[in-house]
């Protein structure tokens, strides 16, 4: 069981190496054999171990492979574990990528770099893997930065377009800023418990040894990293600008799985949460201010994928709302939930676009429910499903969230109308979506654009991920925070009492029909202002022209960063990098001439006084030798006179001075 539970990321990882050293030359447009074979074996290996855990759940399962970090006290090990929490995230990314990837067959087929789409996209599977199944926070963290990166890929793929090498640029910088709060909490977990392995951190959590101040500390740090990674406000930016990459990118990584990251880091440490008031105030808050913002924003919104991609950041904060009221369970039933609708809407919108030859702006749409049927009606599904409209699944799972709320009191009140509000806005735009996408007269060019149901490569994914839409709440969630799920995942906790509440009539059912008469008042009205009163929605637009342009403009916050951020920083590196060259490589240059200017003036002077000086004494003696050689002739005769005319001067000079 050990060995399976390590196939299951070596799989996609094998098939890394394959594509990526033989995909250009040899594979090429056969990279899906590998691509989606190899997360077929890891999802198949996935299904084994979790019935294996399903049948005995209190004990999870653990494969270490080998010590991994070992330096004085601190230890890591190369361990994988799987317990009934991570069981549902394996779930999750292995059965929606497998469905993700067969998809991406019909829609990347014909794409001149089909094999690098398949490596990156088995390179995030593998991350994302390792990032589930890590039994410790370093591990988790290098599957944190893997799927980072693989954003980072996936989202500039077309890199010869501009707009999407920017998304890409854009989400890898804003992660980081995630990030650094990630490593800060790994560093002071460390500081107070002395490991980073999960079981060994939260015991000492259990057995009293970090204080709530420590702990508000860490949590604060984690959910930096968490804001990040699932795009909670102020950190949410890159996420619309990723629809830039290939929709299979945007279902797989934007809206099942990657974004989800966050909420799972976060559940998995709620023995340290539970013992922070402050940190849960901060994840709800933010959690339902998200939820409403982006819901806002999605309102008006008319480019298909940027609908979708708003609707994930608000849905993400109806996560992080839950978990911060202590309904950490059905935090993480909404992304099991979320990732059936959420996954099945950005596939069915590649499927709308792959029909309207890569056109996205839904007003040059209409009337398409009579050329791609197949297409219409799974996305149907998956609307009503996020609208939480009942039986479906995001109504049990967002319900839970929302009744959690109210029952906690206090300000979570408030955050409860908030997500009210937001699941009220979430019926409309939905609904928006799809009477403007297929409803209503057709607003294309019939002479040059002709819709077409796409293959079955595509399609069959589609009534699959409809079908678990449909059933996949009720199935597990019934009854109300007391279903399958929240029983399976209590088991992941045994330090910590896991949130539950039995479902009362008062004051559930109440809200419960609340929530579903907020959810057809949605559809109500966007059916009113899209079918009924088609002009009408034109007019409230001119009317309130101001908070329109306010709401298309996504309350200009990406111009506020860019004005305040962006170009400061540049600004900044620029002027850094003006002093940088004309003052510091100035003041190097300047020492570096003076120095060159002394050296040849020193060798001046070296050459002309020392060596001179010297060559100079040379010169004298060795002239003054061949002087005096010339008085060494070698005959006796020269000698005595030399002599004699000696003997005669000295006697002159004595004579005369005497």
């Amino acid at each position: 069981m050990n060995v399976l539970v390590w196939l299951i990321p070596i799989f996609p990882a094998l098939a890394v190496l394959l594509n990526g050293l033989l995909g250009r030359r040899t594979i090429r447009d056969q990279a899906h054999l590998f691509g989606v074979g190899s997360v077929g074996c890891a999802l198949v290996c996935a299904l084994i171990v979790i019935l294996r855990l399903i049948m005995n759940p209190s004990e999870p399962i653990k494969a270490k492979l080998y010590t991994w970090i070992f330096a004085g006290t601190f230890a890591a090990d190369m361990s994988l574990q799987v317990d009934a929490l991570s069981a549902i995230m394996l779930f999750v990314v292995c059965g929606v990528g497998f469905l993700v990837h067969v998809y991406s067959i019909g829609y990347m087929h014909g794409d001149p770099s089909y094999y690098r789409f398949f490596t990156y996209l088995n390179l995030f599977m593998t991350s994302m893997l390792i990032l589930i199944l890590a039994d410790n926070y370093l591990l988790m963290f290098v599957g944190w930065e893997g799927v980072g990166l693989c954003s980072y890929l996936l989202i500039g793929y077309w890199y010869d377009r501009q707009s999407a090498s920017d998304a890409g640029k854009k989400a890898f910088l804003v992660n980081r800023v995630g990030d650094a709060g990630f490593i800060l909490a790994m560093a002071l977990i460390f500081w107070t418990t002395g490991s980073l392995q999960y079981d060994e951190v939260f015991t000492k959590v259990a057995e009293g040894h970090v204080t709530t101040g420590i702990a508000t500390a860490i949590t604060l740090l984690l959910f930096v990293g968490a804001v990040g990674k699932s795009a909670q406000v102020p950190l949410y930016v890159w996420l619309p600008d990723a629809m830039e990459g290939p929709t299979p990118v945007s279902a797989l990584i934007h809206a099942a799985t990657m974004v989800t990251a966050g909420v799972y880091m976060v559940v998995r440490s709620q023995a340290l949460f539970l013992l922070a008031p402050v940190s849960m105030h901060v994840v709800a808050g933010i959690g339902a201010f998200t939820a409403l913002f982006a819901a806002s924003i999605g309102l008006v919104q008319n480019d298909i994928k940027r609908v979708l991609a708003y609707s994930t950041v608000s849905q993400l904060g109806f996560m992080f709302l839950g978990c911060g009221v202590g309904a950490f369970g059905s935090g993480l039933f909404h992304v099991m939930t979320h990732a059936f609708f959420k996954g099945l809407l950005f596939l069915g919108a590649g499927s709308v676009i792959h029909a309207m030859h890569e056109e996205q702006d839904m007003r040059r749409m209409g009337g398409l429910r009579n050329h791609i049927h197949g297409t219409y009606e799974t996305m149907l599904l998956a609307t009503i499903a996020i609208a939480g409209i009942p039986p479906f699944a995001g109504f049990w799972s967002k319900d839970e969230i929302l009744g959690a709320a109210v029952k906690s009191g206090g300000i979570s009140v408030l955050w409860w109308f908030m997500g009210l509000c937001a699941a009220f806005m979430t019926a409309f735009y939905m609904f928006r979506l799809i009477f403007l996408t297929f409803y209503g007269e057709e607003r294309f060019d019939t002479q040059h654009v002709h819709p077409h149901e796409s293959p079955p490569t595509m399609l069959t994914p589609l009534k699959i991920l409809a079908l678990l839409s449909v059933i996949g709440g009720i199935v597990v969630g019934l009854p109300p925070e007391n279903g399958l799920f929240h029983a399976f995942l209590s088991y992941a906790f045994p330090h910590v009492h896991a949130h539950h509440a039995a479902f009362h009539f008062w004051p559930d059912l109440p809200l419960m029909l609340l929530s579903t008469l907020v959810a057809v008042g949605g559809w109500f009205m966007a059916y009113h202002l899209y079918i009924q009163r088609p002009d009408r929605a034109n007019e409230l637009a001119e009317k309130y022209a101001f908070a329109y342009d306010v709401l298309l403009n996504k309350y200009y916050i990406d111009e506020f960063y860019q004005a305040f951020i962006v170009r400061p920083v540049m600004w900044s590196t620029n002027a850094f990098w003006t002093v940088d060259e004309r003052i510091v490589d100035g003041f190097v240059n300047a020492c570096a001439t003076f120095t060159r200017l002394y050296s040849n003036w020193s060798g001046f002077l070296d050459r002309l006084v020392v060596d001179g000086s010297v060559n100079g004494v040379a010169v004298l003696v060795q002239n003054g030798a061949r002087a005096f050689r010339l008085l060494q002739t070698g005959s006796v005769q020269n000698y005595l006179l030399i002599m004699a005319i000696g003997v005669f001067v000295f006697a002159t000079l004595y004579l005369i001075f005497t």
